[in-house]
C-alpha cells in the first residue's frame, strides 16, 4: 500500500498467519525475563523454567508452519504439505512431554541450602543477581538488533539459540560461584548436570526438528534424573555428614586411653638424688 519505505516493506510479511509467530515471539521474551529474573532465587527454578521456554519455543515452531500454507481455505495432501505437518505433530507432541516431565520435575526438587549461613546466603544472592542483570543487559541487545537488522537489510539472527549458548555460560558461572559455599559431591553433580541439560536444549534448537525434538525430550528427562537423584542421594548424604560431624567431635573430646598413658615415661622424682656414674 505504501505506507512503508522500499527498505522496510520488503521485510515485512503480507502473510496472516505471521502474526501468530510475532506474538508468541513476544510473549518468549517476556518468559525469557521471567527466567533470568528468577535466576537469584534458585538453580533447580531456574533449570526447570529453562524447560518451559523450550517447549514453548517448540510450539512457536509447530504454529510457524502455517505460514507455508499461502492461501485460505488450507488444504493439505500427501504431495503438499505434509512435511509441514509432521513438524508441527513432532514439534506440538515433544512441548507436551516437556510439559508433562516438567510437573514431575518440580514434583522431587529439594531446596536445600548449599551456604552455612544467612550473611554467606546473602552473598551468594547477590553473585546470582549480578549474573541475572547481565543476562538482562545481553538479552536487550540480542532484541534491539534482532528487530533492527532485518529492517535496515542485514542477515536475521537466531535469537533463542544464541541466547540459550548465552545461558550455557552463565551456568557454568552460577556452577563455580557455588563452589565458593559447597564443594559436597552431590550439590556440584546437581548444578552441573543442570548445564548439561541446557547445552541439551541449545543442541536441540540446532539440529534437525526430528532428532531435535527427542533431544529436547531426553534433555527434559536427563533434568529429571539429576533431581530424582539430587532428591534419593541429598539425605544419605547429609547422614554421612553428621556421622563424620559427632565422630570428629567425640576423637577431640575423649580423654587419653590407658593404653597411651602407659605408653607415656614416667617421670623421675625430684627428690631422689642421681646416682653418679663410677661412684
Amino acid at each position: 500500500m505504501g505506507l512503508l519505505p522500499d527498505s522496510v516493506g520488503r521485510s515485512v510479511s503480507t502473510n496472516h498467519f505471521r502474526a501468530i509467530d510475532v506474538a508468541f515471539t513476544l510473549f518468549l521474551v517476556v518468559e525469557l525475563v521471567g527466567l533470568v529474573v528468577g535466576l537469584a532465587t534458585s538453580v533447580a527454578d531456574t533449570a526447570g523454567k529453562q524447560f518451559e521456554v523450550f517447549s514453548l519455543i517448540l510450539l512457536r515452531r509447530s504454529f510457524k508452519e502455517l505460514v507455508k500454507f499461502e492461501q485460505e481455505p488450507i488444504r493439505w495432501s500427501m504431495e503438499a504439505g505434509r512435511e509441514a505437518v509432521q513438524y508441527l505433530v513432532v514439534d506440538a507432541t515433544a512441548a507436551l512431554a516437556i510439559f508433562v516431565i516438567l510437573g514431575v520435575f518440580y514434583k522431587v526438587q529439594v531446596h536445600q541450602p548449599i551456604t552455612e549461613s544467612e550473611g554467606e546466603q546473602e552473598f551468594f544472592v547477590r553473585q546470582k543477581k549480578l549474573v541475572a542483570n547481565g543476562l538482562l543487559l545481553i538479552l536487550a541487545g540480542l532484541s534491539v538488533y534482532a528487530v533492527a537488522a532485518p529492517l535496515l537489510g542485514g542477515a536475521a539472527i537466531p535469537f533463542f539459540n544464541t541466547f540459550y549458548t548465552v545461558l550455557i555460560f552463565s551456568d557454568i558461572l552460577i556452577v563455580l560461584m557455588s563452589l565458593r559455599h559447597s564443594v559436597t559431591y552431590h550439590v556440584v553433580f546437581r548444578n552441573s548436570g543442570f548445564a548439561a541439560a541446557t547445552v541439551m536444549i541449545r543442541l536441540a534448537l540446532s539440529g534437525p526438528r526430528y532428532l531435535g525434538a527427542a533431544l529436547g525430550v531426553g534433555a527434559a528427562l536427563f533434568n529429571l534424573g539429576v533431581a530424582a537423584a539430587y532428591y534419593y542421594v541429598t539425605p544419605a548424604a547429609q547422614a554421612s555428614a553428621q556421622r563424620n560431624q559427632e565422630q570428629t567431635s567425640f576423637d577431640d573430646t575423649s580423654p587419653t586411653s590407658p593404653a597411651d598413658t602407659e605408653d607415656q615415661p614416667v617421670a623421675a622424682d625430684p627428690a631422689e638424688p642421681e646416682s653418679t656414674p663410677g661412684v
